[in-house]
Order: C-alpha cells, then sequence, then structure tokens
C-alpha cells in the first residue's frame, strides 16, 4: 500500500503540498495532473523518500515511511521512478550494465541478474536494441532502457514522470502499451503528465491537483467532464471528453472505441 496522510510540504516558508491524502493503491493505473506549479512533482519526490514532509505522512504497507538508510533502500526495492529526462537515471554507455546496476549493488546473484535484465527488456520492447551503445538511442528507446532499470528491481509501485513527453505519435503508443502490460503483472502504476489525453485513456482514477490541493478525484470520465473543475485547475479536456461534453457524443475510452461507434452509427442510419 502506498498513501499519502495529510501531507504538507514547503519549500522555505512556501507551502507546496498541503495535507494530500491520497491512495495509490485502490487502482492499477493512477493519473496525475494539473497546472504547472500544483506540485506533482515534489509530490513525486515525497512518495520516492527523496524529500521529507514537515507535517503528514507518506505511508507505505500502512505505516509512516522509514526514513532510515536501510528503510528508504527497502522502499526504493519497491517504489521506483522513472524521471523525465532518462538521462538523469542512465549511467553506463552498455544499455546490459546500466540495467543490471541496482541489481549488482544489492549483490543480487549475476544469474539472477540475467534472467531479470532479459525479462525487463522484453517487457519494454527493448531485446532489438539491447547490444547498441546507449549514445547511439533515441529518446523514446533510453527512456525504454531507464524504465526497464526500475522494473529488474521488481518494484510493486512504478512513479512515471511524463512518460511520453517528447515521443513522436508511434513512441507514444509504443509506452502505451509497455505501461499495460507492466499492469498486467499485478503493479501499480502513477504516472504525472500534462498529456491530458494520455492519463484519460490508460488511467483508472486521476488525481488533480491545484496550488498544492486536491481539487477532485475520481473515474477519469467523471473528473474530466466536469468543465468547471477542468477550468479551475487550468487545464483543457481530453479530445474524446470534449467531444462528449459540446456535441453530445458518445463518452468513449480510447479512440479506437470512439471510430468504432461512430462506423457502426453510419452503417446503421445508411441501411
Amino acid at each position: 500500500m502506498l498513501a499519502t496522510s495529510d501531507l504538507w510540504f514547503r519549500y522555505q516558508d512556501e507551502p507546496v503540498l498541503k495535507g494530500l491524502n491520497l491512495d495509490f493503491s485502490l487502482s492499477p493505473v493512477t493519473g496525475l495532473v494539473g497546472a504547472n506549479g500544483c506540485g506533482k512533482s515534489t509530490l513525486f519526490m515525497n512518495l520516492s523518500g527523496l524529500l521529507r514532509p514537515q507535517k503528514g505522512a507518506v505511508l507505505w504497507q500502512g505505516k509512516p515511511l522509514d526514513y532510515s538508510k536501510r528503510g528508504l533502500l527497502a522502499l526504493r526495492q519497491q517504489v521506483a521512478t522513472v524521471f523525465q529526462d532518462p538521462e538523469q537515471q542512465i549511467f553506463y554507455t552498455d544499455i546490459n550494465s546500466d540495467i543490471a546496476f541496482s541489481l549488482r549493488n544489492l549483490g543480487v546473484p549475476e544469474a539472477e541478474i540475467t534472467r531479470r535484465v532479459d525479462e525487463a527488456l522484453t517487457l519494454v520492447d527493448a531485446q532489438h536494441f539491447r547490444h547498441q551503445p546507449i549514445q547511439c538511442l533515441s529518446h523514446g528507446q533510453k527512456k525504454r532502457v531507464a524504465i526497464a532499470g526500475a522494473l529488474v528491481l521488481q518494484a510493486r509501485y512504478l512513479l512515471l514522470d511524463e512518460p511520453t513527453a517528447g515521443l513522436d505519435p508511434a513512441g507514444r503508443t509504443q509506452m502505451i502499451a509497455i505501461i499495460r502490460r507492466i499492469v498486467a503483472q499485478g503493479n501499480h502504476v502513477i504516472i504525472s503528465s500534462h498529456d491530458i489525453d494520455l492519463i484519460y485513456e490508460i488511467s483508472d482514477a486521476v488525481y488533480v491537483l491545484r496550488q498544492g490541493q486536491i481539487l477532485t478525484h475520481g473515474a477519469p470520465g467523471e473528473v474530466f467532464a466536469c468543465t468547471e473543475a477542468m477550468e479551475q485547475a487550468g487545464l483543457t479536456q481530453p479530445w474524446l471528453v470534449k467531444l462528449h461534453t459540446q456535441l453530445g457524443l458518445p463518452l468513449c475510452k480510447t479512440e479506437t472505441e470512439f471510430f468504432h461507434r461512430m462506423q457502426k452509427c453510419v452503417f446503421r442510419e445508411a441501411s
């Protein structure tokens, strides 16, 4: 269980997070959205133990987070963060060595390291470029290497900061498929993103942050359909939701579902 209880965090005298009560164990994929400066990045750093709240707590397994060296090491084997810029967490020019880095530090046997690295590369669809130098990879490929480096720890929670930033349409589609595969293995994914269409499509629950507080939360369809809340948060509605609220068209979760339903309507009218 990963959650927060009345979480407050401030930089000097300025509060950034204000009494947040969040539970990330209830949904496989949780989305965090909000305008710049709403506190998403600071929240991620609190969840991973990089920052410590001045009041309230991050809860792990139902207990306040243990900030001792041993406690944080245990947390980061179960709660892994992938930053927006993959360069921040790639240290080797060799992909296999980079992904295996954390496991070797933990003293994991080499046979187990080989198995986990192979599984992680398969999960992020990176087997075909695993022997290329990292400096020759595209931005999207580096993102997948960074995710693989988190997956080898077999973390139960994966925090993804802007996973589709800088990706072309094909890379974005591939990232969505990777996230779905991770969730299919029984893991939880928490996504912070300005890609509102991504959050709507892939999330099971959404928290909308505004000035360090929860403005609203719930199922994506309900949250994003509330035009007043979106305006208060400084956000635009996902395009599929906008078609529903402004044109009265059926509310669909994905582009594929929308065009399938529209096609059925066209065929029905034509007959």
